[in-house]
């Protein structure tokens, strides 16, 4: 085996192959030429992704590994680390993208040979772009360090294969595809700012040409205002510091400079004045600095508590704004109304740095369980009259951003319009029109009591009800024709039957037969330039279970065909041990498939879609197919288990399944409507626009007094 060749793990592999780790695992028990283990441990051994990839080929499971899954493997296989083989790649990127010549010289010669005039060009190359930065600096701005011959040794194979990459899709693409496959393969180890609220926070700062993070991640805050031309990030991790500036730099010319340091202890850019600044802080962390920064002087506003570590990330940000500059931060909820920082708050408010507090819908970012903040803040000028009002919205009444919207299902375009829609004229006038539900202009001195509660929910009257008792009564007249709908679609009573002893077969069977095709969910995404077209629907776990149209949408990168449904064929999902199966139909063919689903394709001449459907429901049949790990239940569809019977038979089980799956459907909408029946009259009942004996609307009521 080559000194640095790439290694995959039996999950790795199963991806390859497009198959489930249960193969992987026969594999390695019935065949004696399957490569041994060369890494890992007992319980989870790695493998020579070139001895894997020649043993795949020739057993006929595989034809060519994709280009963009080599390059994966070795990197996600690099016996430095992915972090490690990232930066390396984002350097050649970066080269690739400032000096194509240079690598072009290098291309021809043998991998021994690369590496140490590589490393000169890259250390020409990151000078020119990061700066030469200041070694004896408390904390030096220039996070990416040239990579020295010996460390870039093990990584030439992957950078011929990005370079390769780069040719196909562009340097900035291939980067953000390996990036993006990192960040998803490592979900718990990275708190990322989802591209929904940071468009929305890039729009509240408005233009800027000078732009500090202070706590910038992998830079999805700074890469989302365009025209910036400086751009300064710090992040206390110093490998999300290097992959920050890489991506931005092989995003667009902007100045770029990013240290690796806690922000609040050691600021890299003491002296920074930018335009804006915007940051996603840590939250809830007691070991700020409380005790050490007692007397520093960006607390202009108050020493925030020790339990109030966001208070002081908001005042670190206003300390580096210029005058009349603009920071936007997401914040927990908490930090609106703990009492512990109404101080704090209500300094802001009388010197009129905060200027509006925005209330996203749960699921806009991590943590996606509560409905997070936003505060929009200004730096006070020295001749600045305090603004009198603050603007508080809440976006919960949007439509479509219901606590069940969930994560990934937030309707971004609906709720930035808004925000925007009220923040503007505020901006502009230093007041707004009142929305009820939605926004309002508050007096500060309405908010500066004991407890200066910034929540918006708690100072918006509240909305009217849509519709009034006409809209409530056009459910109540759905509600009423789909419980008769239901009652008509009532399967008849069962009717016992010798038991049956049938000749079983199994998915994984009928697959190697041909009898249907087996496809895994979750691949595809669409380029961020743009398609010739609008990209499908994505057919989500969640809009399975529920019975619901298909909500997801695909993912920004390299552009990837996704598995897109066809009517008749069949979607499981594979975990959470449900047993639920989903007959695609003319009006849903067409959405690309999410991930956690299984797709089953059956020949129309071997299979019946709803006989496939319904045995794969079968209770036992699940229990029998399901594995369970420690925080999970997994369904391997291939040991699923089937009757094998003649086509007409099959069709006389599908015809009852159809039925009781339109039975089914019948009682989902019911449950919906009389949950949408209830919640209006509640509203109704309770904010006074119904009249309680009678039920109808009451009269208008008078404008809240100012």
């Amino acid at each position: 085996m080559p000194e640095h060749a790439a290694e995959v793990t039996a999950a790795s592999i199963a991806r390859l192959a497009g198959v489930g780790r249960a193969a992987v695992s026969n594999w390695r028990r019935r065949h004696a030429d399957f490569p041994k283990p060369v890494g890992g441990t007992d319980t989870s051994p790695s493998f020579a992704l070139d001895e894997v990839e020649q043993w795949l080929r020739e057993q006929g499971k595989l034809v060519e590994v994709p280009l963009r899954e080599r390059i994966w493997q070795q990197l996600s296989g690099h016996p430095a680390g992915a972090v490690t083989a990232l930066v390396h790649t984002g350097c050649v990127l970066l080269l690739l993208r400032q000096r194509p010549d240079g690598w072009r010289e290098l291309a021809d010669l043998r991998d021994a040979a690369v590496a140490e005039p590589l490393a000169g060009l890259l250390g020409e190359v990151l000078d020119e772009r990061f700066g030469r930065g200041d070694a004896d600096a408390p904390v030096p701005a220039r996070s990416v360090n040239t990579p020295s011959a010996d460390e870039l040794a093990p990584s030439v194979p992957l950078l011929r294969g990005a370079v390769e990459l780069a040719a196909e899709t562009g340097a900035r693409d291939a980067f953000e595809f390996l990036l993006g496959r990192h960040l998803d393969a490592n979900p718990r180890q990275y708190t990322l700012t989802p591209q929904g609220p940071a468009e929305l926070m890039a729009a509240l700062a408005g233009p800027a040409a000078t732009v500090l993070d202070p706590a910038c991640g992998t830079g999805t805050l700074l890469g989302a205002l365009p025209g910036a031309t400086v751009l300064h990030g710090q992040d206390a991790d110093p490998d999300l510091a290097a992959l920050t500036a890489l991506r931005l730099a092989l995003a667009g010319p902007a100045g770029i400079r990013t240290a690796a340091a806690d922000s609040l202890r050691a600021d890299a850019f003491p002296e920074s004045a930018a335009d804006a600044v915007l940051c996603h802080p840590p939250f809830n962390e007691r070991a700020w600095g409380h005790d050490e920064l007692a007397y520093d002087p960006r607390w202009e506003y108050g020493l925030p508590a020790r339990t109030e570590s966001e208070l002081a990330w908001v005042q670190h940000a206003l300390a580096r704004l210029r005058e009349g500059g603009t920071a936007v931060l997401l914040m927990p909820p908490a930090a609106a109304s703990r009492r512990s920082g109404r101080r704090v708050r209500a300094d802001l408010l009388r010197r009129g740095a905060l200027r509006a507090v925005v209330a996203l819908p749960p699921g806009a970012a991590p943590p996606y369980g509560i409905p997070l903040h936003v505060w929009v803040l200004r730096r006070p000028g020295a001749a600045t009259r305090p603004a009198a009002e603050l603007l508080l919205v809440d976006t919960a009444g949007v439509e479509g951003a219901a606590a069940d919207g969930g994560r990934d299902r937030l309707p971004w375009a609906a709720l930035r319009s808004a925000v925007l829609d009220a923040w503007t004229p505020f901006d502009r006038d230093g007041t707004a029109a009142e929305q009820p539900g939605v926004s309002r202009s508050v007096p500060v001195i309405e908010l500066l009591d004991d407890d200066v509660d910034l929540a918006p929910a708690r100072h918006l009257p509240p909305p009217a009800a849509k519709g009034g008792t006409a809209a409530l009564d056009a459910v109540r007249e759905r509600l009423d024709a789909t419980l008769r709908r239901a009652a008509e679609l009532a399967p008849p009573p069962a009717v016992p039957a010798p038991g049956a002893r049938w000749s079983l077969t199994t998915v994984g069977e009928l697959a190697r037969a041909g009898a249907l095709l087996l496809r895994p969910g979750g691949a595809g995404t669409v380029s961020g330039a743009g398609t010739g077209g609008a990209p499908p629907a994505v057919l989500t776990e969640h809009d399975v279970l529920a019975g619901a149209e298909p909500s997801g949408t695909l993912p920004e990168g390299p552009a990837e065909e996704p598995v897109l449904t066809r009517a008749g064929d069949v979607v499981v999902p594979v975990l959470g041990g449900g047993a639920i199966a989903r007959v695609v139909d003319d009006a849903h063919a067409g959405a690309a498939l999410g991930r956690n689903l299984q797709l089953l394709r059956p020949e129309p001449g071997a299979l019946d879609p709803w006989f496939l459907a319904g045995f794969l429901r079968g209770t036992a049949n699940n229990r029998r197919a399901s594995s369970h790990a420690t925080t999970a239940t997994r369904l391997d569809v291939r040991r699923l288990h089937l009757p094998r019977l003649p086509l007409a038979d099959q069709r006389r089980y599908g015809e009852r399944f159809r039925a009781l799956a339109a039975f089914e459907d019948a009682l989902r909408l019911a449950g919906r409507l009389g949950d949408q029946l209830v919640r209006g009259l509640h509203d109704g009942l309770t904010d006074g626009t119904f009249d309680p004996a009678t039920g109808t609307v009451r009269e208008a009521r008078p404008p809240r007094p100012r």
